[in-house]
């Protein structure tokens, strides 16, 4: 499992644009940038699609504020259900990442089953700041475990995510 200060899973992700399957590796996503990356059970699902996809778009502006340069929403499912999902929630800042292999999640050390609920693989719900590929700060949400009947939603949340970049805000000297 990866841990703060520990460098994020170098993975090539496969996005789907104008008709086209697009790569984009870690490196492309996360390098010498401060990103805050949040993942979750499944595209269209209900706190996903109710809270947490559409509160981190609401506060986009607050983070961008605050130094972050980018959130990123991943999920296990492919790019057209991600694109699909970003379509429909009406989303226009924060970037869905389609982590279709799973690649990212298990190298996360988040991927559990949910096969009680016929999901298959996919991811527990966390957060994390991100600065330069090093996980700076790890969100995650109690009880991590195979086909858990619940889906918490308390750690991750974006307010919480905010609270903790707003503590740690860089000082810039005047020029």
């Amino acid at each position: 499992m990866r841990k703060e200060q520990y460098e994020v899973p170098q993975v090539e992700f496969v996005f789907r644009e104008n008709g086209e399957f697009i790569a984009r590796t870690t490196t492309d996503l996360f390098a010498n940038k401060r990103v805050v990356i949040f993942s979750l059970p499944g595209a269209f699902t209900p706190t996903c699609s109710a809270y947490q996809l559409p509160g981190f778009e609401e506060k986009y502006d607050e983070f961008a504020a605050l130094g972050i340069d980018a959130i990123y929403c991943l999920a296990v499912n492919d790019s057209f259900v991600m694109n699909a999902w970003a379509r429909e929630q009406g989303i226009e800042k924060v970037q869905l990442i389609p982590d279709g292999n799973a690649y990212f999640t298990r190298s996360m050390g988040q991927l559990v089953r949910k096969s009680n609920l016929g999901f298959g693989e996919r991811s527990w719900r966390y957060a994390a700041v991100v600065d330069n590929q090093i996980i700076e700060k790890l969100f995650e949400e109690p009880g991590r475990r195979d086909n858990a009947s619940d889906d918490p939603y308390e750690e991750t949340t974006p307010e919480m995510v905010l609270e903790y970049v707003k503590s740690t805000v860089r000082e810039t000297a005047p020029v």
